[in-house]
């Protein structure tokens, strides 16, 4: 069950009212719930894992619940190589960019934007992140690009191809997807992750998912406190 917003009294902060609606927390799993806690004037849902059920979640919760002044997709990722994250690092997303969605060929691949289609009111596969949540937690965290996957990169090749194709840093299951449902509602929004894990050859991979998870909780309520 999602967990509903307390009371919201008056808020002072200059963006326009930022919070006086209240905040939505998409994460995928109970365990990343359990982790970030109640906070005033938050909503926080365990949408399931994956694009669809991030997208599904994050639109029922808004029409039902809303309205909301900002949604928040927050979990833990792997580190993808070339990226300068360590485990437990947090980052935020400059964009979130779907790394499956365009067309293979013996070429290489292209993406939407090299096919002639669009994904919304945006270029490419890089769904946009709202810039005043951005700045209001760059200074945080990490910051870069964070691709959404359909198949986590069990191999050094899948890792490579993912780093390739989107420039990300980091790779998780939902993000573009809750940031574009609530882009398409009006709603601000915006990626926050946790490296729990590298990527790469499953054989070799290195994983702290309990430490991932308590570094999420602390990360969500300075993110959050940034926001108030």
């Amino acid at each position: 069950m999602p967990r509903r917003p307390r009371a919201v009294s008056e808020h002072s902060n200059p963006l326009v009212g930022f919070l006086v609606a209240g905040l939505l927390v998409v994460t995928s799993v109970p365990a990343e719930t359990d982790a970030i806690g109640s906070h005033d004037a938050t909503m926080v849902v365990s949408g399931g894992i994956g694009r669809t059920n991030a997208a599904a979640s994050t639109t029922e919760s808004i029409l039902r619940h809303g309205p909301f002044s900002a949604v928040v997709n927050a979990g833990v990722a792997g580190v993808l190589p070339g990226g300068k994250l360590a485990i437990g690092d947090t980052v935020v997303a400059s964009a979130c960019v779907y790394a499956e969605e365009g067309l293979v060929t013996p070429a290489g691949f292209a993406d939407m934007a090299a096919m002639g289609f669009s994904l919304g009111d945006f270029q490419g596969n890089a769904v946009p992140v709202d810039d005043r949540l951005l700045s209001r937690l760059a200074g945080l965290f990490h910051t870069g690009a964070i691709a959404t996957v359909a198949t986590c990169s069990g191999t050094d090749a899948a890792a490579e191809t993912v780093a390739r194709r989107t420039g990300a840093v980091a790779e998780a299951m939902e993000g573009a997807a809750v940031v574009h449902a609530a882009r398409r509602l009006g709603v601000p929004a915006i990626e926050l992750r946790v490296i729990s894990n590298t990527t790469g050859d499953r054989e070799n991979q290195e994983w702290d998912l309990a430490g991932a998870l308590a570094a999420l909780g602390r990360s969500v309520s300075e993110a959050l406190a940034a926001l108030s």
